[in-house]
């Protein structure tokens, strides 16, 4: 690779940290071509991007940035799953990948400049819920009290059908 290829990798990994709201660091040694791509696959409808890297690139990349504590992880292949509105879609699409391929494994992750050691990955960060389940939460919780209030103001008329209802069958059955 040139130099100014090199370079060229250098800034748009730095760029990809920058833009980032959490990372994750994967060890695929011994990943077959078609279970990569599969899971470059997933990754992508998760809206995640990944790319390997060099780790020397990486260090580049990372110099001046906050992201020191990630050096002692940079050992062996390295690939980075960036992830930029969700914090844990990354995790969650790692997570369900590694139920079927035990190849792929998890070094570290990154959310906002913080460490998580690769049981956090697993156990934290990949059972968080997504944004999309959080939107849905916080929608439910916004509607609670309308639904609630139109169950009541429906309460009373229906129950004086019901009794009207009521009256009129016991009329007709005497």
């Amino acid at each position: 690779m040139e130099r100014a290829q090199k370079e060229a990798v250098v800034t748009a990994v730095r760029a990809e940290f920058q833009q980032m709201t959490s990372a994750v660091f994967t060890e695929f040694r011994g990943l077959s071509v078609a279970a990569d791509t599969n899971l470059r696959s997933e990754l992508r409808k998760a809206g995640v991007r990944y790319r390997v890297v060099k780790n020397t690139l990486i260090e580049k990349a990372i110099e001046g940035m906050g992201l020191d504590f990630l050096s002692p992880f940079l050992v062996g292949p390295t690939g980075i799953a960036w992830s930029r509105e969700d914090p844990s879609a990354a995790a969650k699409v790692i997570a369900k990948f590694k139920k079927t391929n035990d190849k792929l494994s998890v070094k570290c992750g990154v959310v906002e400049g913080r460490l998580l050691d690769a049981k956090a990955v697993d156990t934290v960060l990949a059972t968080m819920p997504g944004k999309d389940e959080i939107r849905a939460t916080l929608l439910a919780t916004l509607q609670a009290p309308a639904v609630d209030f139109l169950r009541l103001a429906q309460a009373a008329p229906q129950n004086f059908m019901y009794l009207l209802d009521a009256k009129r069958r016991t009329t007709e059955g005497s």
